[in-house]
């Protein structure tokens, strides 16, 4: 028990109060995130997001007169801690809200403590399992893992490529790729004719690569996973002189697989949020001025480019911002109900629509496929 303690105790990360303000309530924003461990491209831009812009409320004078209390613990990329500090965001620090699990992992292991509990959650991982089934207390902001493996397939099936290799991580994200590529493959005339698997903290998958180059009948790679397996995975097949046009999922939005896959990722297609071809949108697009101002303060704040993470994290505030507004209080219940009455929310991700059926509200139009060109994201052609 003193362990554990002490575990809670390190972990949590203080956000300083704002100086010269001064508020006679505060509210309070629980979250869990993967600052560490193999998710940490995930949890870093995630807290830096979340500390930005509840500063910058609070700056302007709160949340409905109200101070925003940040309380954020790490959980390392670990379920069990996940579980474990969201039982005390809930019991000792009593939050009105929580906002991430970075990964599927730790959310799905937070999942039961909130609907108990009853506070609202706005979850910043990827597998479709996080909402369907609808979880009445349970939201989230990332696009689906079935949404980026039917975006591929689209993409995959106008360029002809219709027998496919998949090779996917083993992980709770990897695996719940796995499944939805499977299911949705038949339904948009693709045939995986491969299926491998590798580890997180495998540091060769050569092995799986050398029988999917060895099998003549495979016309496109797919990758699914995050953290550094997809990165080590595409400079194996650059290394092996793979040829075959190589698809990620969603889960490498960020620069951090560009510059750990080096030159080996260009050429490399995947589905993925507007933010990441911010400067290549229309004037008219919708999403542009979202997007176009949340680069500018991000990287100015923290002198770092974007990903699509901390993009799900600042969507995932502001829904819960906006919630609160509309419903005129922190009442958790009110609030649950305002934020699943979401409508035309413009965010980073996409166009949020919510409904009693569907606690993410974002469609297959929320994807853009993008290619890497000279180490940077483009639209795909």
């Amino acid at each position: 028990m003193n362990y554990m303690k002490k575990l809670l105790a390190a972990a949590v990360i203080a956000v300083p109060a704002v100086s010269g303000a001064a508020y006679a309530q505060t509210v309070k924003v629980g979250s869990v995130l993967s600052i560490t461990g193999p998710g940490a491209f995930l949890g870093d831009p995630e807290i830096k997001t979340l500390q930005l812009y509840i500063d910058r409320i609070n700056k302007a004078g709160g949340l409905l007169g109200k101070k925003i209390d940040l309380i954020n613990y790490d959980d390392g990329t670990d379920a069990a801690k996940a579980n474990a500090f969201t039982k005390r965001l809930i019991e000792d620090d009593k939050v009105d809200v929580i906002i991430g699990g970075s990964t599927t992992g730790s959310t799905m292991a937070m999942v039961p403590l909130v609907e108990k509990a009853e506070v609202p959650f706005i979850s910043l991982a990827g597998a479709v399992i996080v909402v369907q089934p609808v979880k009445k207390w349970v939201f989230k902001t990332p696009h689906t893992d079935r949404m980026a493996a039917e975006k591929i397939f689209v993409d995959m099936k106008k360029r002809g490529q219709t027998k496919i290799a998949l090779l996917s991580e083993n992980s709770g994200f990897g695996q719940s790729g796995r499944k939805e590529s499977l299911a949705a493959a038949p339904k948009y005339g693709i045939e995986i004719i491969m299926d491998e698997t590798y580890g997180p903290k495998d540091t060769d998958v050569t092995p799986q690569l050398t029988k999917i180059k060895n099998n003549p009948d495979a016309k496109a790679l797919l990758v699914f996973g995050f953290g550094q397996g997809p990165a080590i995975v595409t400079k194996n097949i650059v290394q092996l002189g793979i040829k075959l046009p190589h698809y990620e999922s969603h889960g490498v939005g960020s620069k951090e697989y560009i510059a750990l896959s080096g030159e080996a990722s260009n050429g490399v297609r995947l589905p993925s949020a507007a933010l990441l071809v911010a400067n290549e949108l229309p004037a008219n697009d919708p999403q542009k001025k979202v997007v176009t101002e949340y680069i500018k303060s991000y990287t100015e704040a923290n002198k770092a480019d974007v990903s699509t993470f901390g993009g799900h994290a600042y969507d995932g505030l502001m829904i819960w911002v906006d919630a609160v507004k509309r419903a005129g209080s922190f009442d958790k219940a009110k609030v649950r109900d305002e934020i699943e009455k979401t409508k035309g929310y413009v965010g980073t991700g996409g166009i949020v629509n919510m409904s009693a059926t569907d606690h993410m509200g974002l469609d297959l139009s929320a994807f853009r496929m993008l290619e890497i060109k000279k180490g940077n994201w483009s639209l795909a052609e």
